[in-house]
C-alpha cells in the first residue's frame, strides 16, 4: 500500500523541480528581454558594426518565445527598480557577452566589430591607404609616377635647321623667260639667242639632309642642306615634249632667330634625258637625247609649324647637251627662268633646343 504512495511523492517532487526551474529561466529571459529593448530606442545607424544589429533579431526572437505577461511584468519590475526609463537604460556587457556568445559566430563577430567602428567613424581622408603601409615597411615613400601630357610642338628654328634632319619637298613652276646662257663669258660666246623659245614646267621631288646646325653672324647665320631630286620636266612650248632628270644640289638657308620666314639661296646640276629634235631637222632644237641641266634659286620658306612649310622663289635653269654632239649638230641649249613654288614635310620627329 505504501507503494504507490512513494510513486505519488516522487512524481511530485519532479514536478515541483520543473516548475521551479521553468520559473527560473522565465525570469532570466523576461530580464534580458527588458534590458534588450531599452538598448534598442538607441538609434542604429550605418556606422554600427553588424554584431551590433544582430542584437535586434535576438530581442525579436526573445518576445516571440517568452509570454507576454512575464515580459511585461519583468519590464514594470526593472523600472521600478533602477527607476531608469527605458530609452536610456544602460545595457550591461555581461548580458550582451551571453546573448552574443550563445553562437560562436555572432561571439566573433562582437569581438571583431570595435575595430569595424572604429574604421567606419574615421573619415574618408584619414583613412590608411597602401601607400601608407607602403611608407611604414619601406621606411621612404615612394614618389608618385606623374602623368605627363604630351604638349603641342613648338615651333622653333632649332627643330627643324638642325644637323641629320631630313625633309622631303616637291617643288613645281612656270620658266617662259628665255634669256642668253649666264655663263657665256666663261666659254667665250656672245650673249647671242635664237628665235627657237621655249616655256618649261619642272615637276621636282626631293630630300633634303640638313648637313650641319645653325650657326655664322648677322644676316649670314643659317645652315647647308644637301638637296638630291628627281624631276621631269613637261616641254608646252618648244619642239621637244619632255625631259627627265636627276640632279643634285646644296643650299644655304638664312636661319634668324624665331623668324617664321627662312630664305635661301640654292645650286643645282644633274644629268638628264630628252627627246631631241635637231636630229630631225628642226632648226635650233637640241642636238643629242642625252643632255645636262644646272639650275640656280631663290626664294622664302614660310613655316607653319615645326613639321610644315611652303616656299616661294625664282629658278634659273639650263639644258644643253656640253657640245657632246658636235661637230655634226651645233649646240644652243635652254635656258629659261620663272616663278617657282613647293612644299616641304620634315621627317621624323623635331628635336627641342632651347639656344635659338
Amino acid at each position: 500500500m505504501l507503494k504507490p504512495r512513494t510513486v505519488s511523492f516522487g512524481r511530485a517532487m519532479r514536478a515541483s523541480f520543473r516548475l521551479a526551474a521553468l520559473l527560473l529561466a522565465t525570469d532570466f529571459v523576461a530580464s534580458t528581454a527588458a534590458q534588450s529593448i531599452g538598448s534598442r530606442s538607441q538609434p542604429i545607424t550605418d556606422q554600427q558594426p553588424q554584431a551590433w544589429q544582430e542584437i535586434v533579431p535576438a530581442d525579436r526572437w526573445l518576445q516571440n518565445a517568452a509570454p507576454q505577461s512575464l515580459l511585461a511584468t519583468s519590464i514594470q519590475g526593472s523600472r521600478s527598480a533602477n527607476q531608469f526609463p527605458a530609452e536610456i537604460e544602460p545595457l550591461q556587457p555581461s548580458t550582451v557577452l551571453a546573448e552574443l556568445c550563445a553562437s560562436p559566430t555572432r561571439c566573433s563577430a562582437w569581438f571583431s566589430a570595435p575595430a569595424r567602428l572604429a574604421q567606419s567613424e574615421c573619415p574618408q581622408s584619414d583613412r590608411p591607404t597602401q601607400d601608407d603601409d607602403d611608407k611604414k615597411a619601406g621606411g621612404a615613400s615612394t614618389p608618385h609616377a606623374k602623368t605627363v601630357r604630351p604638349s603641342k610642338p613648338i615651333y622653333t628654328n632649332q627643330s627643324v635647321y638642325h644637323r641629320n634632319s631630313l625633309e622631303f619637298s616637291f617643288e613645281t613652276g612656270w620658266h617662259p623667260i628665255n634669256i642668253p646662257f649666264i655663263y657665256d663669258f666663261a666659254v667665250g660666246g656672245g650673249y647671242n639667242m635664237t628665235p627657237l623659245k621655249y616655256t618649261l614646267v619642272p615637276l621636282m621631288a626631293s630630300l633634303r639632309w640638313h648637313v650641319n646646325d645653325v650657326g655664322g653672324l648677322w644676316i649670314f647665320r643659317g645652315n647647308f642642306d644637301f638637296t638630291f631630286s628627281g624631276s621631269v620636266t613637261l616641254i608646252p612650248r618648244g619642239p621637244e615634249t619632255h625631259y627627265f632628270a636627276f640632279i643634285f644640289g646644296i643650299r644655304r638657308n638664312f636661319v634668324h632667330r624665331n623668324w617664321k620666314f627662312v630664305p635661301y639661296f640654292d645650286e643645282r646640276g644633274g644629268i638628264g634625258y630628252i627627246n631631241a629634235k635637231e636630229p630631225l631637222g628642226v632648226a635650233y632644237a637640241q642636238g643629242q637625247n642625252l643632255t645636262f641641266t644646272y639650275n640656280i634659286g631663290t626664294g622664302v620658306r614660310y613655316h607653319f609649324d615645326s613639321r610644315y612649310s611652303i616656299s616661294a622663289g625664282m629658278n634659273y635653269m639650263h639644258i644643253s647637251n656640253g657640245y657632246l654632239s658636235e661637230p655634226k649638230f651645233i649646240n644652243y641649249g635652254i635656258n629659261v627662268y620663272g616663278p617657282m613654288v613647293g612644299m616641304d614635310i620634315r621627317l621624323g620627329k623635331p628635336r627641342h633646343d632651347a639656344s635659338q
